[in-house]
């Protein structure tokens, strides 16, 4: 395994890292069960992956529950990151809401489902969307710190210049996006709008700042795995069904760059997911690229990433094809 270290935090994260989302059960993405999740998450700790990255709000509170289980005994194995600030009422209604009392009792509630003392980072999911001001969110997140509840806070999904104004309240130690070797300044996941563009913003300014950035959906949802098909449906319930980009003649144009891509990992010799993976640890500023498997197999297939490395006649290929795709309608 490699590692990576950035000035913000006393880590070291292992260059592949490992998305929890797929944790979250029946139906969000289909096709596994807990028991292959807990084989999954053990295969990736003995192959040296050591950053787990979940959220409250996949499964709510179930992909916790079901890494807490995988991890006992093995808490000083790893480095966990987890998420605030999309809650659910009775009825399952998820709502934005970074209010200081919701993020301070949502850290409570995640460490009793992962059977933890702490975590390691501590992320804020999605900047407010009803006006919540960010002095508001950081003065919470100073009380969890202080409480020794989580020993580094993170953003994700936020702007550069919210991130410079929540760096004046709190140390800000990271920052996560959406970041892979086809999206890299997109405006959009799913139908949210995202008001950050990676490559262009906020890599040079977690660089310049010390701070670890970490990719999520490195594999474009499955796209970039090489196993999608032209005609790609989705099971009922998938979350991949809002994507957009995975939709209709829209998806037609990202699957063809997909194809391309493809084609030129296969003349490498190499798998698409390898090529896809290895692009995104190459990037200086990437810090852990969290990949979601849905089985210990998947886990095996993304660490043979690792036992090459992509040289720079390669990275221009990919990015004259993906620079000169048309992905617009």
């Amino acid at each position: 395994m490699q590692f990576k270290r950035v000035k913000s935090m006393d880590l070291d994260f292992s260059v592949i890292g490992f998305g929890c989302w797929g944790a979250s059960g029946e139906p969000s993405w289909g096709g596994h069960t807990d028991e292959e999740q807990i084989r999954a998450i053990h295969t990736a700790i003995d192959g040296g992956i050591n950053f787990f990255d979940v959220a409250p709000v996949y499964g709510l509170g179930h992909a916790e529950s079901v890494l807490g289980k995988a991890l006992k005994g093995r808490r000083d194995d790893v480095i966990i990151g987890t998420k605030c600030g999309l809650p659910w009422d009775s009825k399952n209604n998820v709502r934005n809401d970074v209010t200081r009392d919701v993020i301070i009792k949502e850290i409570d509630e995640s460490l009793q489902r992962l059977g933890v003392d702490y975590v390691d980072l501590y992320q804020v999911h999605w900047p407010s969307a009803d006006g919540v001001e960010i002095e508001e969110t950081t003065f919470g997140l100073a009380e969890i710190l202080r409480s020794g509840k989580a020993r580094y806070i993170g953003l994700s999904n936020y702007s550069v210049s919210d991130a410079k104004e929540a760096g004046q309240f709190i140390k800000i130690a990271s920052m996560q996006g959406l970041y892979n070797m086809i999206e890299r300044n997109a405006d959009k996941y799913h139908n949210i709008p995202l008001q950050y563009r990676v490559e262009k913003e906020v890599l040079p300014f977690t660089k310049s700042e010390g701070m670890a950035f970490f990719p999520y959906s490195p594999l474009f949802q499955g796209l970039l795995s090489g196993e999608f098909i032209r005609r790609q449906e989705f099971k009922a319930g998938d979350v991949r069904n809002s994507n957009p980009k995975l939709k209709g003649a829209l998806y037609r144009k990202y699957f063809r760059l997909a194809q391309t891509l493809s084609e030129l990992s296969a003349e490498m010799g190499k798998p698409l997911n390898e090529v896809a993976l290895n692009w995104l640890i190459a990037q200086e500023e990437v810090t852990s690229v969290i990949a979601g498997v849905r089985n210990a197999d998947q886990v095996t297939r993304n660490l043979k990433a690792l036992d090459w490395k992509m040289d720079n006649s390669i990275m221009r290929a990919i990015n004259k094809y993906v620079d000169g795709a048309d992905l617009e309608l």
